[in-house]
């Protein structure tokens, strides 16, 4: 089939990369090259560069929703648009351009965590599963018919990271098989659930802060789902540290909540209302990221000292 794939991130270059073996893919649709890392140096997408090296013709629209952006993929001809995490909300006139309409590969299980941030919210909110859904997209927010759902344990270390690497390869297989089967008049689409519906918000740094006064294990979801952006992250004496990796273990509560009861040759320890919490991993301020046993050789910690922000 003639394909233009619309996509932007490292998420959704795995897609584009099956698609080039399979299908005909005559242009790619990805957002303008934008400012990155210290020197603010102009940086393609993850999904350009992938395109530049399949030599396949890239448009980078400021906005896809104009007369401009409709001629020039009109008179491409496609038939079927795949999206992969693009950025950008299509109108109805480009949802109904391609003779088998427009596809999303989706990060989670739907109608559950419909939105920008599916990956991040199931490990923050304690989900045992996630997973990818092909959706026949409709002019609503993730809310088009399902036509394959591949399902994917999170296991309680899982990071977002970690998830994102495996949904990512998930993904591909998955719109490839939903392709295959489309071309054969195989598909049976099914409707969402409107009522079992989550919403998946674009994250913030604000929504990284750790309250020390939650639960052990929200706080290690929180951390697990935000490794490695935004990155959760407390304070010690005013100076911001980033968590990436801990544990929480039930035990009697014998101090104030996000205080310092322990330090040891790994780890360190932290009362929460259930428990401690562990640190095994974190990145302080102008340094890089480190498990604490090297942390601990540069910082002085002291125990009983209150972690947070004041």
């Amino acid at each position: 089939m003639r394909v233009i794939f619309l996509g932007t991130p490292e998420f959704a270059v795995p897609t584009l990369d099956a698609l080039t073996t399979t299908h005909d893919v005559i242009a790619v649709v990805t957002q303008p090259d934008r400012p990155s890392g210290r020197g603010k140096k102009m940086t393609p997408p993850p999904v350009k560069q992938a395109a530049l090296d399949y030599h396949i013709p890239v448009f980078q629209f400021e906005k896809i929703n104009t007369d401009e952006a409709k001629e020039m993929l009109k008179a491409l001809n496609p038939d079927v648009i795949v999206v992969v995490a693009y950025g950008q909300i299509l109108k109805p006139w480009l949802l109904d351009l391609p003779k088998f309409g427009c596809l999303n590969v989706h990060a989670s299980v739907l109608p559950r965590w419909r939105g920008a941030a599916p990956i991040h919210w199931a490990i923050v909110e304690g989900d045992k599963e996630s997973g990818i859904t092909i959706m026949q997209m409709d002019v609503g927010l993730d809310t088009g018919d399902m036509l394959h759902v591949v399902k994917v344990p999170i296991g309680d270390e899982t990071t977002y990271e970690e998830l994102h690497d495996t949904l990512k390869v998930e993904g591909a297989y998955a719109l490839i098989e939903t392709l295959e089967k489309m071309e054969q008049g195989a598909l049976d689409p099914v409707k969402q659930n409107d009522a079992d519906s989550t919403y998946a918000s674009m994250l913030s740094r604000d929504m990284a802060i750790i309250d020390w006064n939650k639960s052990g294990v929200d706080i290690v979801n929180l951390i697990r789902g935000f490794n490695p952006w935004p990155a959760a992250f407390t304070t010690y004496e005013g100076n911001r540290i980033k968590i990436y990796r801990a544990t929480f273990e039930a035990c009697e509560v014998t101090g104030p909540m996000g205080s310092l009861m322990g330090i040891e040759k790994d780890h360190f320890s932290v009362q929460v209302k259930d428990g401690i919490v562990k640190v095994y991993e974190v990145q302080g301020i102008g340094s890089k990221r480190m498990p604490v046993s090297a942390y601990v050789l540069g910082h002085t910690l002291e125990k009983g000292t209150l972690l947070g922000i004041s």
